[in-house]
């Protein structure tokens, strides 16, 4: 006779369902940023995705990736990438959406 699996209740995702009932908290999706994401910052992350998802490995080619589509780096305002301005610019978003969550907390 087969043995029924039982879940055990996730404590995390039970306490995420009922934050979703509380009116005022649609920003569940996004609650690790302190912030919202600049127009800069978010057509970054849709190029990098389709970069990736077109196959793209390494930085010399997530570079040229995004050189070809003109993206604007959000923090230079430059649309010429290198490898190197990749990684600079990664490091620099990933600091100050560090720096928002820590002064604005849970889903800013």
């Amino acid at each position: 006779m087969a043995q029924e699996k039982t879940e055990k209740p996730d404590a995390f995702k039970a306490v995420m369902a009922a934050k979703k009932l509380d009116f005022g908290r649609t920003d569940l999706p996004h609650q690790s940023r302190g912030r919202d994401l600049t127009a800069a910052e978010d057509a970054l992350a849709g190029a990098l995705m389709e970069i990736y998802a077109a196959g793209a490995t390494g930085p010399e080619a997530v570079a040229k990736g995004l050189t070809e589509r003109g993206v604007v780096a959000p923090g230079s305002g430059s649309s010429d990438w290198t490898a190197e301005s990749v990684a600079e610019e990664l490091v620099a978003l990933n600091a100050n959406l560090d720096r928002a969550y820590e002064e604005n907390g849970f889903g800013g």
